[in-house]
């Protein structure tokens, strides 16, 4: 049964944006579900049987054209909460990826998820009520050598959305980073990652876990999250060790094995 508000999740065609869109509807927000892959129609009708309404846009939130066809959905409806999830990684060295490749991770998420929370933001500070969640990744603490323009955009997120939140601490608008580490999901192929330690690794998280940690430090207001016992053990770490060292760490990881 719905509750007359509107959450909007990115990325929500499978893993962690999949599962926080579960639990919104879960607790009665009607949605808008925007990916860049076929599958967030059929994510939309399974969601939609659960009695909230659920509209869908397959849309590439790496270009602008892509972010306003979203803001274009939303169509100036108030957004109670806005899940600004999509992100994709790149593995291999820096200087072995193609140009294009950077640069869509970089405006998928930089860019896109900046201006898409510029836009939505705006209207949570004018009516004094909202909650925005940003996916982040322990990537942000770690010198991502073999995956630099990843972790390099995830700290920009950390960054961005631990600003903001202080920002805002005078309204009713919280701002939360969810921070986890190696997921269980599409995210390693997707990035070229399987034929690395990490991502041959059994020790990833369950998106379904990942995002419950997420939804519920959001609901709390909380600022961030690491999900994940160990991955808060690794954090730790890194706030103490050299950023050579982290960066030797982090190759060791994500290396391709060939």
């Amino acid at each position: 049964m719905t509750n007359g508000k509107l959450a909007v999740v990115t990325g929500a065609s499978s893993g962690i944006g999949y599962e926080l869109a579960k639990l919104l509807a879960q607790d009665g927000y009607d949605l808008i579900l925007a990916a860049n892959e076929a599958e967030i129609d059929s994510v939309g009708e399974k969601l939609r049987s659960g009695g909230v309404a659920v509209e869908t846009v397959r849309t590439d939130l790496a270009t602008e054209h892509g972010v306003t066809a979203l803001w274009e959905k939303i169509a100036g409806r108030p957004v109670d909460v806005l899940c600004a999830n999509a992100g994709r990684g790149l593995g291999e060295a820096f200087l072995d990826q193609e140009w294009d490749r950077i640069k869509e991770v970089i405006d998928l998420n930089t860019t896109g998820m900046v201006s898409l929370v510029h836009k939505v933001g705006r209207g949570m500070r004018e009516r004094n009520e909202g909650r925005i969640l940003i996916t982040g990744s322990i990537a942000s603490f770690l010198p991502g050598a073999y995956q630099a323009v990843y972790n390099a955009t995830k700290a920009f997120a950390e960054s961005f959305s631990y600003a903001i939140r202080n920002e805002l601490k005078d309204t009713d608008v919280t701002v939360t980073c969810l921070m986890p580490g190696p997921v269980d999901t599409e995210f390693m192929e997707r990035a070229d990652l399987e034929n690395t330690p990490v991502g041959e690794s059994d020790s990833k998280s369950d998106p379904a876990k990942v995002a419950k940690d997420g939804y519920k430090a959001m609901m709390k207001g909380e600022p961030g999250i690491v999900s994940g016992f160990m991955n808060k053990v690794q954090v730790a770490f890194a706030g103490v060790l050299p950023e050579t060292m982290l960066a030797e760490m982090h190759r060791h990881m994500a290396k391709p094995k060939d």
